[in-house]
């Protein structure tokens, strides 16, 4: 017997008129239940919450709970339930800070793009630009693994020093670029070294280079320039070994890579020299008056 078979059972109608007028009076009953059934769900429907209200609950989960994640869901809340007013849009950027906050570095790209996506000239777009570079920078891994992440934090961080280099997180951006261009300096190093150590002296020398020639503002360019050194002494390439030596010890002349790489000179019976028609030489002339490095905020 199925749920509710019992009360069905019993209120089955006789046979002949009586069943006829009970049948009918069942049918009205039911409908009159269904309608009062769908009344009832209407009055149980939860009203929205004001838009102000579930954004300041947002702040106070955020401020003095320090509740991130919880927060982050308040100003989901208002960008559901007031998708088009002026709250959704705070709250979307909210939204996107309370995310950082957590840690929950994807989800506060993901809400940070939406809101430059959809409010890029609002004054909080550069904000919400330096989230999406700061949430990649977080996860840089370390120079042993892929640096995929790296190169999308760096692109985002030139973002904010292009498109609002005026602002306070313009310099906070170029700090960071800085650092994970060093990474990227790193990971080349790492590589290098090694090809040294397979005595592969062309796949180290390609290694270093990219060192110097992209990522000359680091700190690994003074050990890059002695690899040189070493990788092309050990080709036979002495001018090309000499020029990178000399221009080592002319820009870094107190550099302990600079005491090695005289040493390594030396050993084979010369003196560090530069070659100005090297490429190493070109790399190291002064910039003509006016050109800008790539990365540099121009302020407008």
């Amino acid at each position: 017997m199925t749920a509710g078979s019992g009360i069905f059972a019993r209120l089955r109608p006789a046979a002949g008129l009586a069943g006829g007028v009970l049948s009918r009076s069942l049918a009205l009953a039911l409908v009159a239940f269904a309608l009062a059934a769908c009344a009832g769900d209407k009055d149980l429907t939860i009203p929205d919450e004001p838009a102000d209200k579930l954004y300041n609950e947002g702040l106070y989960l955020l401020q003095q709970k320090q509740q991130y994640k919880d927060a982050a869901k308040k100003f989901e809340e208002v960008d559901r339930q007031h998708p088009y007013s002026d709250w959704a849009r705070k709250a979307l950027l909210m939204q996107a800070y309370s995310y950082y906050e957590a840690k929950e570095y994807d989800d506060s790209i993901t809400a940070a793009k939406r809101y430059v996506a959809m409010h890029p000239g609002s004054p909080d777009a550069a904000y919400a630009q330096y989230l999406i570079g700061s949430s990649y920078y977080e996860v840089i891994p370390d120079v042993t693994r892929d640096q995929q992440r790296t190169e999308q934090a760096m692109r985002e961080l030139e973002q904010v020093i292009r498109r609002y280099p005026s602002t306070e997180y313009a310099a906070s951006a170029k700090k960071k670029l800085d650092i994970a261009r060093d990474q990227l300096a790193g990971k080349e190093m790492m590589i290098g070294r090694f090809y040294l150590t397979k005595k592969d002296f062309s796949g180290a020398i390609n290694r270093f280079k990219l060192v110097v020639t992209q990522y000359q503002t680091t700190r690994h360019v003074e050990e890059a320039l002695m690899r040189l050194t070493e990788a092309y002494m050990a080709l036979g390439i002495v001018q090309e070994a000499q020029t990178a030596a000399a221009v080592l010890g002319h820009n870094f002349p107190d550099s302990q890579w600079y005491q090695n790489a005289y040493k390594l000179v030396q050993s084979g019976g010369l003196q560090p020299a530069e070659n100005k028609q090297s490429w190493i030489s070109k790399l190291f002339q002064p910039k003509p008056a006016g050109e800008v490095r790539i990365g540099t905020p121009v302020v407008r």
